[in-house]
């Protein structure tokens, strides 16, 4: 039997090699992909790979790719799952089943694997993207089925020669890609413990915060930011300046309780620095530039195309429906924001566009007014006709 796993170079990911090897009797690929994790060297993660079994090793360098067909699509969108999460992990999942599936194929595999848990989002998010791109292929999920606890598993490791990360005695689950990093467990399983400043790494706390607000412009392209402070730059290095800037100012942390795709809450935490920024002056430029009942129909679509995202539905023919909406609606989404970063706001201060539906003599009350006021009074009354309908029912009945 030949499967592909996509590794991390983790414990649990390190174990999976061995124990399909054993459970199987299975020649082990591994997949390791790049979007953005800091501190790693997929080299390292390559070797540790063929030093435990693996008979051959995959690793790709996707955020170009990843940045492209999800990351702006979910910057589009506007996509903040249950109006808070940028859906930063959930986005990378259908990506890396993609290069599961087309190892898998590539290879002649019989099975592709991942290391999700049993009631975690990803096995979902995995399991229906490999299915829907090769439902003949099986899909083995070894925590969901080997009975490791903690210490089982250390154990495990010692025996068969798997070498132990020095942060495996850390607590926390951490979960990390170029649009975010997640943390959970530990401590943070009490919904009342405020995070210890050890578990972040990419924002600043609001008290290490500079006591000076920093000014920033972003340009977009039809939807998608090209600039940064007028500079034209790669989209990835711009990602990646903007989660240095803004978390340098303490902006993308955000702690939640989240309803989880198998029906049980959880707290999260998650440091998404540029997503926070990038979204806010993306929405507030559709502000701009879209009609109201653009903006208030695609509120209804974003929060829709999220949900589907989260729910491992990248595949679902809805998503590429809503896809098309979107895609139409960012025609005249074009132009530049100015925010104010400053101890965890990014505060929006200012917006242009050569497709802006803001005309001040319509808006301005001073000599340049060129509204009809006398308009108004015929206006209110229709706009209010029907209430006033109503109201005289009432006084009837």
């Amino acid at each position: 039997m030949k499967i592909v796993l996509a590794y991390s170079g983790g414990l649990d990911t390190s174990l999976c090699i061995k124990w399909l090897q054993e459970k199987y009797d299975a020649d082990v690929i591994t997949l390791t992909l790049e979007l953005g994790q800091s501190k790693r060297d997929l080299k390292e993660i390559e070797g540790k790979a063929l030093d435990l079994g693996a008979i051959k090793t995959y690793s790709i360098d996707a955020r170009r790719e990843f940045v492209d067909d999800y990351v702006n699509r979910a910057i589009k969108a506007n996509a903040m799952y249950e109006g808070r999460y940028p859906v930063s992990t959930a986005i990378a999942r259908p990506l890396i089943s993609k290069y599961l599936v087309e190892i898998a194929e590539k290879e002649n595999a019989d099975a592709v694997a991942h290391g999700s848990t049993g009631k975690g989002n990803d096995q979902v998010r995995f399991d229906c993207s490999i299915r829907a791109l090769n439902s003949r292929l099986r899909v083995i999920t070894p925590v969901r089925e080997w009975k490791f606890t903690r210490d089982s598993a250390i154990r495990y490791a010692r025996e068969n020669g798997i070498p132990i990360p020095v942060d495996v005695e850390s607590p926390y689950s951490i979960d990390e890609n170029l649009w975010g990093r997640s943390i959970e467990s530990g401590i943070l399983e009490d919904p009342m413990v405020e995070p210890r400043e050890e578990i972040f790494e990419w924002t600043r706390s609001i008290e290490n915060c500079s006591d000076e607000a920093e000014y920033i412009e972003i340009e977009f392209e039809e939807g998608i930011p090209k600039k940064l402070n007028g500079k034209k730059m790669d989209e990835v290095k711009l990602i990646t300046k903007l989660n240095e800037v803004a978390g340098m100012h303490g902006i993308g942390r955000i702690d939640m309780i989240e309803d989880r795709i198998i029906g049980i809450k959880s707290r999260e935490i998650y440091e998404c620095p540029a997503a926070s920024v990038i979204l806010e002056a993306h929405r507030e430029l559709e502000r701009l530039t879209l009609t109201r009942e653009e903006n208030l129909f695609k509120e209804i679509v974003d929060k829709k195309w999220a949900e589907l995202v989260y729910f491992g539905l990248w595949h679902d023919p809805l998503r590429e429906d809503l896809d098309a909406f979107i895609d139409k609606s960012q025609e005249f989404v074009s132009g530049s924001v100015r925010l104010k970063l400053f101890k965890g706001n990014a505060i929006i201060v200012g917006r242009e566009s050569e497709s802006s539906l803001y005309d001040l003599g319509l808006a301005t009350y001073d000599k340049r007014d060129v509204f009809k006021h006398e308009f108004g009074e015929g206006f209110t009354r229709l706009w209010g006709l029907p209430s006033e309908i109503a109201g005289r029912r009432r006084k009837r009945c």
